[in-house]
């Protein structure tokens, strides 16, 4: 069974809710399937809170662990969090606990310095995750962007990201374009972490502002929680280890706006 977690948002990036089955369409390389499972409640979910303590983090720290802090008081007594934070090198800090005091009281302590190794950071959240006990699994990545300490490659992180099932949020903290300050690694920040969250399903929220970062981490967690899951038995049986592409289509009910979609955009099949 291939799962997909399909987010919707309207033209004012809300979230829609009470989309039915015969609402979606899922094609496998472009090949029509047949949905075998739908849902829409809030199941528990394994977050890994991927969280950037380096040098250039160290004006923005506050606002992004109070983002943090808002994250979890959204959440539900079922879910369960871990933390990374990461500058010359990522660091676990707490594994998986459905306890987020645990995980609240550590990152009071998390201070700035050093280099940004965020490709080694999140590469590190993705292994962690496969000791997630639930089957909903996301990373919520919370950096300014530039990775200037990684021994991983952007390549080797693209490939993990599309063999894990697990969905990337990112909250990309970047100066503003006209500011001076920006250095090569933070200019190519953003582009890095919007095409991870865009493989994966997830989504890049971009803040310039600090202070609409708890705004942000909360609607994230929302979205979250408010998620289509599709299901369904690949109609190639073929075990070949290849990429395959999934798209998800839309036919909405009428008299609705133009509606953007948001999932995975592949998977690789299995090889025996």
């Amino acid at each position: 069974m291939v799962v997909v977690n399909v987010t919707v948002t309207d033209p004012f990036d809300r979230i829609v809710t009470g989309l039915e089955q015969t609402n979606f369409q899922v094609f496998d390389e472009k090949v029509e399937q047949k949905i075998e499972a739908f849902s829409t409640e809030d199941a528990p979910i394994s977050v890994g809170l991927v969280f950037d303590s380096s040098g250039s983090m160290s004006d923005k720290i506050q606002k992004s662990k109070e983002a943090a802090l808002q994250f979890f008081r959204t959440s539900n007594p079922q879910d369960e969090f871990m933390l990374i934070s990461f500058s010359d090198r990522p660091n676990l800090i707490t594994g998986f606990t459905a306890k987020f005091e645990n995980i609240q009281d550590r990152l009071l302590f998390v201070k700035s310095g050093g280099r940004t190794a965020l490709l080694d950071a999140i590469y590190l959240g993705l292994s962690e995750m496969k000791k997630a006990t639930t089957n909903r699994r996301a990373l919520l990545v919370i950096s300014d962007g530039g990775d200037n300490h990684s021994r991983y490659t952007e390549n080797d992180i693209k490939r993990a990201v599309k063999e894990s099932d697990v969905q990337i949020y990112a909250v990309g903290i970047f100066e503003p374009l006209s500011s001076r300050a920006r250095t090569p690694e933070e200019a190519g920040g953003p582009s890095l972490l919007a095409d991870l969250a865009e493989v994966s399903g997830g989504r890049m929220f971009s803040v310039e502002d600090t202070n609409e970062l708890p705004d942000i981490a909360e609607k994230i967690s929302i979205e979250l929680r408010n998620q289509y899951v599709i299901g369904y038995r690949p109609s190639n049986l073929v075990r070949d280890g290849r990429w395959r592409r999934v798209k998800v289509k839309l036919n909405p009910p009428k008299g609705l706006p133009a509606l953007q979609i948001y999932s995975r955009t592949g998977y690789y099949a299995p090889t025996q």
